[in-house]
């Protein structure tokens, strides 16, 4: 079905990338909760003994490290297509036709 010349293109933007800000707020989301992991480490060094309080030391000391990495890991920006969508005919009956 073609398209008349003087109706506009509509596009579809449901394949368009994901927005820079949504990125930034999984990153700071997953840091958060590393973050939260290594104060519930530095916790368990507290109340722990034996081979435990040394795995939490190790996650204290350790988990700050594999944050930050995670953190400024930015995904690669992927190239959004857009597509012509062509709507469909509009058969509603008007007054006055």
């Amino acid at each position: 079905m073609a398209r008349p010349q003087n109706e506009p293109v509509v596009h579809s933007v449901t394949s368009a990338a994901s927005s820079s800000t949504d990125d930034q707020d999984q990153r700071v989301k997953r840091y958060l909760t590393m973050m939260g992991i290594r104060v519930l480490c530095f916790g368990l060094v507290f109340v722990t003994t034996g081979w435990l309080r040394w795995a939490a030391v190790a996650g204290a000391v350790l988990i700050p490290y594999f944050a930050v990495i995670v953190a400024n890991a930015v995904r690669p920006r992927q190239a959004g297509s857009i597509q012509a969508v062509t709507p469909p005919i509009d058969r509603t009956p008007r007054l006055g036709r």
